[in-house]
């Protein structure tokens, strides 16, 4: 069990998200930062499954009620365990009666802590994850306040070694200045030569209308050639809306299933991390790429992942 000590409403439970219930309304939800829970419950032998806690609101501070191993990934915070620093992405273990403690992030927006055992949170269509938006899932259907107890899961044999172990960040971390991968999407056709061109050389500033449902970008006005009315159609997380203001809306993990504004392009799922990670104030750039280059992105990160699963295996075991 832990305990929440100080939170945010914008705190909450996460796991991988649902998948599948897209046309039954339901909107996946789960981690804004996926690679970053990936990479917790790696360190920790998790489930890839197992729910944690994705902290957006700081200072953030819980105490644990039993012993248990803990690890923290994602934006760079000064965070510490009963006063002791933890390296970033790193697994430790943790004492009954230890207080880990985040600070607000330098460098990107949220922080994944993930426990040993994972989040025991009701399963609810097939995932622990919190939809915020709509009030069910995680704990209660919410955000975190101070109070909340949170079980925990049982726990795999092993421990960690002394001091812990961490992780290098996935592929493509350190590099900021990348531009996300995007592939046009279905009224691409329409929009206006000038407007195409605009829309993967321009540098666009996120908004203060970013949260789990979207993120809102501000730079030049995107004109379509063809304008008609649409019909609601189908949108996943990544898909890039531009409503009558010509500024694009990308959906995220908490995005609606369907919408009638047209689509401009999707970002590929490998980038969406970083949409998780940027702050009000931030600046991005797109590049277009293919369907193979998405699908060896995503490949990419998954043999990451592979070897630091093996990796961390052997030092529990240890």
């Amino acid at each position: 069990m832990i305990e929440i000590l100080s939170s945010g409403a914008l705190n909450s439970v996460q796991d991988r998200g649902r998948r599948g219930s897209l046309a039954s309304g339901v909107s996946r939800s789960g981690a804004m930062d996926r690679p970053a829970l990936d990479a917790a419950n790696a360190l920790l032998g998790n489930d890839a499954g197992a729910a944690a806690i994705e902290v957006a609101a700081f200072p953030f501070r819980l105490r644990f009620q039993a012993g248990a191993a803990v690890a923290v990934t994602g934006a760079l915070a000064e965070t510490r365990l009963s006063g002791r620093r933890l390296p970033p992405w790193w697994a430790t273990e943790a004492r009954a009666g230890d207080e880990l403690t985040i600070a607000p992030p330098t460098l990107g927006a949220r922080v994944y802590v993930a426990v040993s055992g994972g989040i025991d949170a009701p399963l609810l269509l097939g995932a622990r994850a919190t939809e915020l938006k709509s009030g069910y899932g995680g704990h209660e259907g919410r955000g975190l306040r101070r109070g909340d107890l949170l079980p925990l899961g049982p726990r795999l044999p092993g421990r960690l070694p002394e001091g812990g172990i961490g992780a290098l960040p996935p592929p493509g971390r350190s590099d900021a200045g990348r531009p996300l991968r995007l592939l046009p999407a279905a009224e691409w056709p329409e929009f206006s030569e000038d407007a195409r061109r605009l829309f993967v050389a321009a540098d666009w500033q996120v908004t203060a209308e970013a949260d789990r449902q979207g993120c809102r970008l501000d730079g030049p006005e995107l004109v379509r050639a063809r304008r008609r009315e649409l019909m609601s159609h189908g949108i996943v997380p990544g898909t890039v809306q531009v409503p009558p203001s010509g500024r694009p809306i990308v959906q995220l993990a908490e995005a609606n299933t369907c919408g009638g504004y047209p689509k401009i392009a999707t970002v590929i799922e490998a980038d969406l991390w970083r949409l998780g990670q940027a702050m009000p104030g931030d600046r991005l750039r797109f590049a277009l790429a293919s369907r193979d280059e998405a699908v060896a992105a995503l490949r990419e990160t998954a043999d990451w992942l592979d070897r630091l699963r093996s990796a961390a295996a052997l030092y529990r075991a240890s």
